[in-house]
């Protein structure tokens, strides 16, 4: 038998709710506890009447403390706590006064004084009504310092929402920049069908990363499906140097990962790899799954970089020379995995002179659940999952 999922709300979820049940337990517990004491004194059952009068009296007396405290809990600390000692000496000499007229009524004339019995009932009433202060300043400055929190880590999601949308929408305009400017020069040869085409492509990849949230994941078989999107354009103004090769797992199409998280890599590819050669170059992208770890490879057949340069020094910082600006994308890349996995991420650069340029990602293994985000507008229909696919120009 299927049992509908319950969530138990929190206790102080709705603090005025929480209050009354704490008031109701909290004097109906010194209520009982006063009354079983007093019949194991041997006291006759009318004396209870008393012991009700006087929790009656506690419970009012609580709750006007309640407002004078939610008041002073605003103010510096020596005010508050100053206050609160004379208020709760009043409340708890009135109380005591309460009490003890109450129980000069119940007694014969002249059997106690009366200011034995204040004295008699002033300890008691002190510690009740000093617990419940106690506690009640205790459960607030708690709740305060949870609603603080609380507040803090909804400003840090905010934050780092923010910045995965910042990183993310700082790597489109290169390559919205390089499409306009070759749509315009195909319009200028008046080559109108080819810039048509690209124009359509264009709107179609544009669409997809408006629609998609900055901070939201897609399944890898949908991030390739984009990547193909994007490369069509790219093809347009490279045609046969830039040549592409796709080597998916199948059981890794369904894992999810950053949106248009391979874009900007392939985009460095063909800026350093396809571009400066004549003969252009093959672009490769590979993903499988490494134990718990989802691992994405970009490799080009490039000249790669320098032999003198660090493949980690072109991470982090722009470097003056067209050779190294490329650490501008790729710190970016590194930031977004960074604001989404914390560590549980990893991110290496492979690279020999005349010997290609490659980026290896790994990410946590997380397959998608029955509802997935839909396949880009106007993309390849995906294939049937295989261990490997070509697609070269």
């Amino acid at each position: 038998m299927t049992m509908l999922p319950f969530a138990q709300a929190p206790f102080f979820q709705d603090k005025n709710q929480a209050f009354w049940r704490l008031q109701a337990a909290g004097w109906g517990g010194a209520m009982l506890l006063r009354g079983v004491t007093s019949l194991a004194n041997e006291r006759p059952l009318s004396f209870l009447v008393i012991v009700v009068i006087g929790s009656i009296t506690g419970f009012s007396l609580s709750l006007i403390l309640s407002v004078i405290y939610r008041v002073l809990m605003g103010r510096r600390a020596i005010v508050t706590w100053g206050a609160t000692g004379i208020v709760l000496a009043f409340a708890v000499g009135l109380y005591a006064f309460i009490d003890s007229w109450v129980i000069s009524l119940y007694r014969p004339a002249g059997e106690t004084p009366f200011a034995q019995l204040f004295l008699g009932v002033f300890y008691l009433d002190m510690t009740l009504l000093g617990a419940w202060s106690a506690l009640y300043y205790a459960i607030n400055f708690y709740l305060q310092v949870e609603e603080q929190n609380d507040r803090l880590l909804r400003l840090e999601n905010q934050a780092t929402s923010a910045q995965l949308a910042m990183l993310r929408y700082q790597l489109n305009p290169h390559f919205l920049f390089n499409t306009l400017n070759s749509i315009s020069t195909l319009v200028l040869l008046k080559q109108t069908e080819p810039a048509n085409a690209m124009l359509s492509r264009l709107s179609s990849f544009l669409r997809y990363t408006l629609v998609n949230p900055p901070t939201g994941r897609v399944t890898v078989a949908q991030e390739i499906e984009t990547l193909k999107l994007y490369l069509d354009i790219e093809r347009m103004r490279f045609e046969e140097r830039l040549r592409t090769r796709f080597d998916i797992a199948g059981d890794v199409r369904d894992a999810l990962m950053p949106s248009l998280l391979l874009q900007p890599l392939v985009e460095n590819a063909i800026k350093y790899a396809v571009s400066p050669q004549e003969t252009g170059a093959e672009i490769t992208v590979s993903a499988e799954r490494m134990g718990a770890m989802l691992r994405i490879t970009v490799a080009d057949t490039g000249p790669g970089l320098p032999q003198d340069v660090d493949p980690e020094d072109v991470i982090g910082v722009a470097h003056g020379n067209e050779a190294q600006s490329t650490g501008v994308g790729l710190a970016n890349i590194r930031q977004r995995l960074v604001q989404a996995y914390g560590e549980e991420q990893r991110f290496e650069i492979r690279s020999r002179p005349q010997d290609g340029f490659a980026v290896v990602i790994d990410v946590p293994y997380d397959p998608a659940g029955p509802a997935i985000r839909p396949a880009p507008p106007n993309a390849r229909p995906a294939a049937a999952p295989t261990a490997s696919e070509r697609n070269d120009a």
